[in-house]
């Protein structure tokens, strides 16, 4: 019973959060995460514009709590937004952005568009960033292509940091997947080494000192010769 009523829960959070997705539109919202508390549910809905997501004197707000409400059975749900204050490395703003570009230019234009996506991430001080668009893209037949910059793990503890996204735009040759990846400036990488000028002092004494042991010449050792 447990594990039903677990799956049970999880397949109602992850409708909730497909719906407000959906009902804001494509582009406006990254994430929603709900945290129960004991006077009630706390939607939090992260987005990078949110003058659309709440409406003109909070509109849509009032919609989508009363949607919550009625649908999906929600007691007390309060909608708390969240603002993203550097877009360029929310992966999930930037699939958004990619598919809508798709959808609005065409296939034919998906390399300006994931090239300046691109740059525009890397400008703005990513460590790393991958873009991977798959479909009809440009041929008849299906294909993958892969627009990779700087440093981006895919294992250990450092890809447990990359910021991951994905985003469906519907052209008319067909539907095309969008995927990226990003590396923030502002992850914790364990692995990482900041190379300070007291370490470059540091490592040009040792070196110093270990050429100066090999240099200094090795005492001879004299033998007695018994008579």
């Amino acid at each position: 019973m447990e594990e039903r009523t677990t799956v049970k829960f999880k397949k109602d959070e992850f409708a909730i959060k497909e719906y407000i997705k959906s009902i804001l539109g494509k582009g406006k919202i990254s994430k929603a995460r709900i945290e129960y508390t004991p006077i009630g549910e706390k939607v939090i809905v992260s987005t990078n514009k949110p003058g659309l997501v709440i409406g003109r004197k909070g509109e849509k707000i009032e919609e989508l709590t009363n949607v919550l409400k009625t649908k999906f059975k929600l007691e007390n749900p309060r909608i708390e937004i969240e603002e993203i204050t550097r877009p360029e490395f929310d992966a999930q703003t930037i699939a958004d952005e990619i598919a809508l570009g798709l959808e609005r230019l065409g296939p034919m234009k998906f390399k300006v568009i994931a090239y300046k996506n691109l740059q525009r991430i890397m400008n703005a001080g990513a460590l790393g960033v991958e873009i991977v668009l798959g479909g009809k893209l440009p041929s008849a037949r299906a294909k993958t292509w892969r627009f990779q910059q700087g440093y981006l793990n895919k294992v250990g503890d450092s890809a447990k940091v990359v910021d991951k996204a994905k985003a469906v735009a519907q052209t008319g040759p067909g539907t095309i997947g969008v995927k990226v990846s990003i590396l923030s400036p502002y992850a914790v990488l364990k692995d990482k080494i900041n190379i300070t000028p007291e370490m470059i002092g540091k490592i040009k004494m040792n070196a110093v000192e270990s050429e100066t042991v090999k240099e200094e010449p090795k005492k001879k050792i004299k033998k007695k010769v018994k008579e």
